[in-house]
């Protein structure tokens, strides 16, 4: 069976978000981020990305991590990608072009989108939005954002999705990188096709079955 190990709050949501749509079942081991820990290496613990045996597991020390038949795999998007594949059905790439432009498509939410989206969740997440040094490094964020969700949103104003004119795999590992950016309202504003796309991919059952679980981890 395939194993999972991560948390809710991590990018592990990406995974948990793909099997839920799936409805594939896996084994979950809880795996938290060391910094959530006063002393990650105390004696009892909780298992985490500092833990030899979890090292063991991922030596990259980070979440999540998938483990299927001695295939392990330790980058989100490309285990949501090899996920996808093996389930098969209108989630996964249908030919070798649709193949491609998923991982264009992935490549390109990591290098142009996630970095700068994270930096505005972060400074939202630390409440520091208003004072004058968190207010420009979301100004900042938002300017390298900008070219990449123009490019999003003309594509998704004439595709409706970013692959095969459907939901697929594509969709959730965009979304999840884009989601970071959600709480600068007045940046989505500005990107109609986008905004609506992210707003109909958090209103599937799977996202919010996922979410709930993120919000009670």
């Amino acid at each position: 069976m395939i194993t999972i190990y991560g948390a809710y709050k991590s990018r592990a949501t990406r995974a948990f978000w793909l099997l839920n749509e799936l409805g594939m079942e896996v084994r979950h081991v809880p795996v938290i981020q060391k910094n959530r820990l006063k002393d990650p290496l105390a004696p009892g613990a909780p298992l985490n990305t500092a833990s030899p045996e979890y090292l063991a597991i991922c030596p990259a020390g980070t979440i999540p991590c998938m483990v299927d038949d001695g295939l392990m795999l330790h980058e989100s998007l490309a285990i949501n990608l090899y996920l996808a594949r093996k389930a098969g059905g209108p989630l996964a790439p249908a030919d070798l072009a649709e193949e491609a432009l998923m991982m264009n498509g992935a490549l390109y939410a990591a290098t142009a989108v996630e970095a700068p989206a994270l930096e505005i969740s972060q400074i939202h997440g630390e409440g520091r939005q208003d004072d004058p040094a968190g207010q420009a490094i979301v100004a900042a964020a938002a300017q390298k954002l900008r070219r990449p969700f123009a490019v999003l949103d003309a594509h998704l104003a004439r595709e409706g999705h970013l692959v095969g004119g459907r939901f697929t795999v594509a969709d959730i590992n965009t979304a999840e990188c884009v989601r970071y950016a959600q709480s600068h309202a007045a940046l989505l504003a500005e990107f109609p096709a986008l905004k609506a796309w992210l707003e109909a991919c958090q209103a599937r059952p799977a996202f919010k079955a996922m979410w709930a679980a993120r919000m009670a981890e």
